[in-house]
């Protein structure tokens, strides 16, 4: 089945968790767009929600297909947020920033009763790390704050190369707040936790895309259908 097609299965089935009255965060990526398009279709027909994107681009999305908007200082609690994911495993801990957003998706998920991530079945795996994981600094000080990344992966047992993520102009990828990411290719990441713990000390490290113990579900579309996990 087509890639897009089952992303939209996953949306689809998210939907369906979606209850009138609800504040609802929007996700950021390729497979939060296609539940963000269906939140706009069910508005159309008269649902009552109003949401909280988390980027400029799901913005922009869901304005221009009329969803009503909030931000979390009007509204600093929600409900409800439905999001991608790069990678899950087992434990529901995941790894997000593929698109730049994790910043943003982090604080959202943060002020959201239930966090729920839609993917299709190739984002699960057994142990996180073979994507990249981003990690958003400020630029002031980047060989500094590398150094102090490289010294927490050393402690954590784990290793891997940074690389500053450029976009697709060939220039610096820049953060809707203004920041950097490194990409680090670990392969492997045996204790999400720790390295989530070490990471977040550091003065230059903004945030990091390994969200830990935020995800209530994930929901899995493959090639035999829907699977949803629920956190124990």
């Amino acid at each position: 089945m087509d890639i897009e097609a089952l992303k939209r299965q996953a949306a689809a089935r998210a939907l369906e968790w979606v209850r009138p009255g609800m504040r609802l965060g929007l996700g950021t990526g390729s497979t939060a767009k296609h539940f963000v398009d269906l939140v706009g279709e069910k508005v159309r027909d008269g649902l009552d929600v109003i949401c909280v994107p988390t980027s400029e681009a799901t913005r922009a999305q869901a304005q221009a297909l009329g969803i009503p908007l909030t931000t979390l200082d009007e509204t600093p609690e929600l409900d409800f947020t439905v999001d991608g994911a790069d990678e899950i495993e087992p434990g529901l801990e995941v790894i997000k920033g593929g698109g730049g957003a994790h910043l943003r998706e982090k604080i959202v998920a943060q002020a959201s009763k239930r966090l729920v991530v839609i993917a299709d079945e190739s984002k699960w795996v057994p142990v996180l790390g073979r994507f990249p994981l981003p990690i958003e600094v400020v630029p002031f000080g980047l060989k500094a704050t590398q150094n102090e990344i490289e010294k927490a992966f050393k402690a954590c047992g784990v290793a891997g190369a940074m690389t500053l993520r450029k976009g697709k102009d060939g220039h610096v990828f820049v953060t809707d707040g203004g920041h950097w990411i490194l990409d680090a290719a670990m392969g492997q990441i045996p204790d999400p936790k720790r390295l989530a713990l070490a990471l977040s000390p550091i003065p230059g490290v903004v945030e990091h895309g390994l969200f830990i113990g935020l995800v209530q579900a994930a929901i899995l579309a493959g090639g035999n259908g829907i699977r949803v996990v629920e956190r124990k």
